[in-house]
């Protein structure tokens, strides 16, 4: 059990009448009396909820094979990026904010780790992710979360997906001491200035970019190779050229990169940012597949004076390959103990009726078809 938490200066936030955050006296040491935190409770997708049986219902088409739990604090995140639906400045009350466009119900952490010991015995549980939000009581938090799930279930394999503006270098080997094998980093926009505009300064946030590039190559250092991954945010602002600049880039670093697609969430400084148009998206995702699993030379990208892909040259075996076997549309996320992608994140970049962004399972063969005809591929010298 990880030393007792540093609980640091009193908070100063209640509901006032308007519904919104003002200031009260209750100090930080006596929060846990009186609202549920983390470490003692978690919030969890409701997909997990519906897969560990803590929630009706079940999902079409795809079980949910991680167990994606999120730190709970009463304020919310402190941070304040322009996209995220944990914004310290979105409207309305932190317990009530969505996060990827879905609800993340609240339960004790202790029930949460028992419920994943009991699937456990009865089949397997492909990961469990811990996500932290920028709280001074995060990393220690996150290391107790990380340390009962793992004296409950020991063969489970954990993942963080960490807020590397909270770490140090020494906090990464602590994390990796409790349980968890795999870090996770969210960087989302994948140039500085669209991060300084979305995620730092700018956007009145706390994160530095040359902060999280230190912890993100501390982690590789530390994890290994592919143990360290960082996500990408496809729609925030960024070019094809330089979204692909990023990818090859964490490919030489033997860093995975995982892509997301922007869904702007209502209340947020971005709500009103339009989603990649699914052609671009597709792109996207087929590009990174032939550059990570098929070699894909950089010099066989060409785009325009805009940053825009216009054609990629000399790859049609290989795009063959990418097409048939669906993988390169399916979602990026951390394997389980087998090396199969287990986060599948269910519904989280598209509601149930839309097409769907990336697949939580292997595409069949009409799904193909269809996948064929958003790629337009034709228009960009592949056929």
């Amino acid at each position: 059990m990880p030393a007792a938490v540093s609980l640091g200066e009193p908070n100063k936030l209640r509901r006032n009448e308007s519904g919104s955050m003002a200031t009260t006296g209750i100090p930080t040491k006596l929060q846990d009396q009186h609202f549920q935190i983390s470490p003692d409770y978690v919030r969890i997708s409701v997909a997990a909820a519906i897969e560990l049986g803590l929630a009706p219902g079940r999902i079409n088409g795809c079980s949910c094979n991680c167990i994606n739990l999120l730190q709970n604090y009463p304020q919310g995140c402190a941070a304040n990026c322009s996209y995220c639906g944990l914004a310290r400045e979105r409207p309305g009350l932190a317990e009530d904010n969505s996060f990827i466009r879905v609800d993340w119900p609240l339960y004790a952490t202790d029930l949460v780790a028992e419920k994943i010991a009991e699937k456990e015995s009865q089949d397997t549980v492909g990961r469990v992710c811990i996500a932290q939000v920028q709280d001074h009581r995060a990393t220690e938090d996150l290391i107790d979360m990380a340390c009962r799930v793992h004296r409950a279930s020991p063969m489970v394999p954990i993942s963080a997906l960490v807020t590397a503006t909270l770490l140090c270098e020494d906090d990464l080997y602590r994390i990796k001491d409790s349980g968890v094998d795999i870090i996770g980093v969210g960087l989302d926009a994948v140039t500085e200035d669209l991060f300084l505009r979305t995620r730092g300064r700018i956007a009145k946030g706390p994160h530095r970019w040359d902060q999280h590039w230190e912890i993100v190559r501390a982690a590789r250092r530390i994890y290994g190779p592919m143990k360290v991954n960082c996500h990408l945010i496809v729609g925030l602002g960024e070019t094809d050229e330089e979204m692909f600049d990023m990818i090859y880039q964490l490919k030489k670093e033997q860093i995975a990169g995982y892509l997301f697609s922007f869904n702007p969430e209502p209340g947020t400084e971005m709500q009103d940012v339009p989603r990649a148009p699914l052609t671009r998206w597709r792109r996207i995702q087929f590009v990174k597949n032939l550059i990570e699993e098929h070699d894909l030379k950089q010099e066989a990208l060409r785009f325009n004076a805009a940053g825009d892909l216009i054609r990629i040259d000399n790859s049609q075996d290989a795009a063959r390959l990418a097409l048939e076997s669906g993988t390169a549309f399916m979602t990026n996320g951390c394997p389980d103990r087998q090396g199969v992608m287990a986060c599948n994140r269910p519904y989280g970049s598209y509601r149930p009726g839309e097409d769907f962004r990336d697949y939580p399972f292997l595409p069949d063969q009409s799904e193909l078809e269809r996948i064929k005809t958003q790629t337009r591929l034709e228009d960009i010298g592949v056929s």
